[in-house]
């Protein structure tokens, strides 16, 4: 699957193409039906399926303060609208010139000069445009103008509520991943490179692999029952501390999941950590010796808590 500048031309072998327009951080259920769309659609029609997203999140140019929020990184994205059946994923970077288009000004130089669209899927909800002056009625409009098709697609209702990223984060920051899952049809999961750190958990007797939160949302600090996937493809289960770690000075913020069954060097390697249940907050405890025996409970309600998954 290739990944495009969303300010170059499209090679000519995708344009034409039918995208699918929107920020789709978490990709969950409503993303998907969006996606869906526009790929069933391109194939339909003998067109390629592209799928455009935007970096930063327009929220990060606009509100720079706003804490960590993302709920995927790009390159999780990539994987994730590849397995929907995208050809091709373009990365609209969302800077002061982007933020400056207004809405024709966006259709004609990005929609039309650069990637030569087909035609325009979108959810029902999107805006686009300097002081989102473009609604899906604007876009439908811009499209019979200036020659592309537009297709809407309605929200995605679960248990009577709309499914929505803002539903997916207040589940994650209650410690309810197993709710944010059934939106997203898949664990939320963190990805990050494996840092060395003070290797006390080598000590214990629970070696940790250590990664940076980044810019993802932090969810509910505590223990979390987790499965781990390798470069390799491998995947662990194992037990993780998500949070500032409060019996180790000076506190630091990461994720650290300690996974059964493995013996190896994961330092410097990308790994994938998803949250399946919450099983306690963090807690401080005045010595090692209570420290290992807490963790050593943790791990048996990991492991009861991955056995009903």
């Amino acid at each position: 699957m290739e990944r495009l500048d969303g300010a170059a031309a499209v090679p000519a072998s995708l344009r034409g193409g039918i995208v699918a327009l929107g920020n789709f951080d978490g990709f969950h259920r409503g993303h998907q039906a969006v996606v869906g769309r526009a790929v069933a659609r391109a194939r339909d029609e003998g067109r390629p399926a592209i799928v455009a997203t935007f970096d930063p999140h327009p929220m990060r140019h606009f509100r720079p303060d706003t804490a960590p929020f993302r709920l995927t990184t790009l390159d999780q994205r990539q994987r994730l609208f590849a397995a929907a059946g995208a050809d091709a994923m373009l990365v609209f970077a969302f800077d002061a010139a982007l933020a400056g288009l207004s809405a024709r000004e966006f259709a004609q130089a990005r929609l039309i000069d650069l990637i030569g669209a087909g035609g325009v899927v979108t959810g029902a909800d999107f805006t686009f445009g300097k002081g989102r002056d473009g609604d899906v009625a604007v876009l439908a409009a811009l499209g019979a103008e200036l020659g592309f098709s537009v297709d809407t697609v309605a929200p995605v209702a679960d248990g009577g509520d709309i499914v929505s990223s803002s539903r997916i984060r207040a589940a994650l920051r209650a410690g309810r991943p197993r709710d944010a899952a059934a939106l997203l049809t898949r664990p939320f999961a963190i990805e990050g490179v494996v840092e060395s750190g003070a290797r006390l958990g080598r000590e214990l007797g629970f070696p940790t692999a250590n990664l940076r939160l980044g810019t993802y949302l932090r969810p509910r600090y505590g223990i979390y029952a987790v499965r781990g996937r390798l470069p390799d493809g491998r995947r662990l289960d194992g037990v993780a501390n998500l949070g500032i770690r409060p019996s180790i000075d000076p506190p630091v913020e990461l994720l650290e999941p300690y996974f059964f069954d493995f013996s190896g060097d994961l330092y410097g390697q990308t790994i994938e950590v998803e949250l399946i249940e919450f099983l306690r907050d963090e807690a401080k405890y005045d010595d090692l010796d209570a420290l290992r025996a807490q963790i050593a409970r943790d791990c048996d309600d990991a492991r009861a808590a991955l056995r009903i998954t």
